[in-house]
């Protein structure tokens, strides 16, 4: 027999204590990534002129790797930027994530090692990988030669923290391999935006800032406020993601989705995100962006442009 109070429909979560979660997460998650990043930053990381200075006219058009080890890039404009700003990202929100009110501690654990997981990974990646294998086809490509680039360790890792972050949930086993896939490939999708200073960034905020008052707002504020609180220095040149921060926010975002979405909505989102990550081996995002007026306006708003 059904009891009784399983008849009676459950009250829908209060829009206030939602919000009041949500921006509290947000203004936790904005003072560790500033404090992370002021620590990481605070002395010059190159002697001979400091980071956001132009780099020597020699330098290619696009984002140029850097020496094993080092945490500077030339970015597209040829500007020496630093790569801490993932970093420091990626422990702004998993501090927000373990000290905002709102969700239980499986839910917190999950999502905290999905952005961590994801940032490690994308640190190993930033440091140790090249240029020389880019994109899945790329990666691939190169395994079935023999040779696994960092880009495929990464995947793989990043699979696996995802998936490790799902089983936290205690779901059926259909539902663990579904949140984590959502995981990895949301950590992978807003990686194939970090081409233009802000772009990922902008992306995240799009898509976390208009569910701060739903049941995933303890989860999606630690986003909005690590994203935004270091915007300002992207934006200006002085710091780029790269793939640690990037990969950490798609991640956070993944399991946000994947904590408190219903199964078709995550099932749905999966196929979206697995949708634009192949789309992207054959179309530019950026071409595409720069051939919709909207959007173009959106990508360039606060850059030096």
């Amino acid at each position: 027999m059904t009891p009784v109070t399983a008849l009676v429909p459950r009250p829908a979560p209060s829009f206030a204590p939602l919000l009041f979660q949500g921006l509290t997460g947000a203004l936790v998650g904005a003072a560790a990534a500033s404090t992370a990043y002021a620590l990481l930053t605070r002395r010059p990381a190159v002697p001979d002129g400091g980071v956001g200075r132009p780099a020597p006219r020699s330098a290619p058009d696009g984002p140029r790797p850097a020496p094993p080890g080092s945490w500077q890039r030339t970015n597209f404009r040829g500007r020496t930027v630093t790569l801490h700003q993932g970093t420091a990202l990626a422990c702004g929100v998993c501090a927000a994530t373990a000290l905002v009110p709102g969700p239980d501690p499986r839910v917190r654990a999950a999502s905290a090692l999905a952005a961590a997981g994801a940032a490690a990974f994308g640190v190993y990646d930033d440091l140790a990988g090249s240029a020389r294998a880019r994109g899945l086809r790329g990666h691939l490509g190169a395994l079935a030669r023999g040779r696994v680039t960092t880009g495929m360790v990464k995947v793989a890792g990043i699979g696996a923290t995802g998936i490790a972050a799902a089983r936290l949930l205690r779901r059926s086993p259909l539902d663990t391999v579904l949140d984590g896939a959502l995981i990895a490939a949301s950590a992978n999708l807003l990686n194939l935006f970090d081409l233009r200073p802000g772009r990922a960034a902008k992306v995240a905020l799009l898509a976390a800032a208009p569910a701060l008052a739903s049941p995933a707002a303890p989860l999606l504020g630690p986003v909005v406020g690590a994203s935004a609180v270091l915007l300002p220095d992207e934006l200006a040149e002085r710091c780029m993601l790269g793939d640690a921060g990037a990969n950490a926010l798609g991640a956070a975002l993944g399991a946000a989705a994947a904590a408190r979405a219903p199964r078709p909505l995550r099932a749905a989102l999966l196929g979206g995100a697995v949708a634009l990550t192949l789309a992207s081996e054959r179309v530019s995002f950026s071409r595409v962006i720069d051939r919709v007026p909207v959007l173009r306006r959106l990508d360039r708003w606060g850059t030096r442009e």
